[in-house]
């Protein structure tokens, strides 16, 4: 057996993991964000990743289209929205 057939089936976190193993690492550095400053705006998320807001808006799209991020109107701003890891 080798070291790549032992580490395949230990349930590492694989599951947590698993949906965000397939999206681009943009989306990946965006879940991390928010992760740890939640809730944010695209421009607050954009200024903490240091990523342009147009990658934002992509990574956020595909987060959501996932089921990972959820958005709620700003209510400093009715024109942003709030984005925040769905639990």
């Amino acid at each position: 057996m080798s070291a790549t057939e032992s580490d395949a089936g230990t349930g590492d976190g694989t599951a947590v993991d698993g949906p965000l193993s397939e999206l681009p690492p943009s989306a990946k550095l965006v879940y991390k964000v928010l992760e740890y400053e939640a809730p944010l705006t695209q421009e607050g998320i954009a200024a903490e990743s240091r990523l342009c807001s147009r990658t934002v808006r992509y990574a956020l799209g595909k987060l959501e289209d996932e089921g990972l991020v959820t958005s709620r109107v700003c209510l400093e701003d009715a024109r942003q929205s709030n984005y925040r890891i769905d639990s």
